[in-house]
């Protein structure tokens, strides 16, 4: 948690968070991620001033979890001094304890986003799903928050000005746009209407602008005028492609040419015959994709 110190900015997770919503939707398959078509409302985790702290906090926790689908979890929140925004103790359950920093008894608005990212821990640790390292676990838990649908208040908690800044989470303000946005186009959704914080409407835009990005790579026919031309000129120099070319060729045994890219939705890699138009159906996330190889 950011509290008054630097925040960073830009995509420096940007590979780590594109390998979150692969391994994700390779966990929970393409029906279950539908069944997330609609997001944690405002109204589920508000917070007053005039709330009761723990009442409060026990209620928020709960929405959230409901929104989880973890009808049998419980969330005993407390609050203590700590360094990081909050932690929970990833048990065998039904219990979980959460704790949150002693700074949200007065900053309540946020308490929602810090449960939402610890009950995300809760629901990967039951789905037994996480990566090697703690940092880039912590940035598969905040990818995920986000793409399921309860995200957008950490992305919400983000504030700055000329004097003191606030940020919850790993990923930076603009990578938590990246996939809210990424979400929005799935699901059609625009939660930039739930934003009170300036600063994180202005990421969001930034997130969106990278996620359009992504569907106008080649060889997918929503590319440029300058990446189809750098397409058509790594063909022709085919196998070989630079090594920071979002595709490559390979030819099959038979000799007939392929090239390789990363569907723009889930980022799972898709292999389609080098032979001008075609359309490809994404196996994972069943996103049709519109070629022209």
């Amino acid at each position: 948690m950011a509290n008054g110190g630097p925040v960073q900015h830009g995509y420096p997770h940007l590979e780590t968070v594109r390998a979150a919503i692969t391994a994700l939707y390779r966990r929970l398959s393409y029906d279950t991620v539908q069944t997330f078509s609609t997001s944690l409302a405002p109204a589920d985790a508000a917070f007053c001033d005039t709330d009761d702290l723990h009442l409060g906090a026990q209620r928020v926790a709960r929405e959230i979890v409901r929104h989880f689908r973890l009808p049998d979890a419980r969330l005993i929140v407390g609050f203590r001094e700590m360094t990081h925004a909050a932690h929970v103790e990833l048990a065998a359950g039904p219990e979980y304890f959460v704790e949150l920093n002693d700074r949200f008894r007065t900053h309540r608005r946020d308490i929602g986003a810090a449960l939402a990212h610890e009950v995300a821990h809760v629901y990967l640790h039951r789905l037994d799903l996480s990566f090697p390292s703690t940092p880039d676990n912590e940035i598969l838990t905040d990818t995920v928050t986000a793409y399921l649908g309860a995200g957008w208040l950490l992305l919400d908690a983000f504030r700055e000005d000329a004097v003191s800044s606030q940020k919850l989470g790993y990923l930076t303000p603009e990578e938590f746009g990246y996939v809210l946005a990424k979400r929005a186009l799935l699901f059609h959704e625009d939660p930039s209407v739930w934003f009170t914080s300036p600063q994180a409407y202005d990421a969001y835009v930034k997130g969106m602008a990278q996620a359009r990005r992504d569907e106008q790579q080649p060889p997918l026919t929503g590319a440029g005028w300058a990446g189809r031309r750098r397409y058509a000129h790594d063909r022709r120099h085919a196998p070989s492609a630079p090594p920071e070319a979002p595709y490559a060729f390979t030819p099959d045994p038979t000799g007939q040419l392929r090239v390789t890219f990363p569907c723009p939705t889930c980022h799972q890699r898709i292999r389609v015959p080098v032979k001008g138009r075609v359309r490809a159906r994404c196996g994972l996330c069943r996103t049709v994709l519109e070629c022209d190889t």
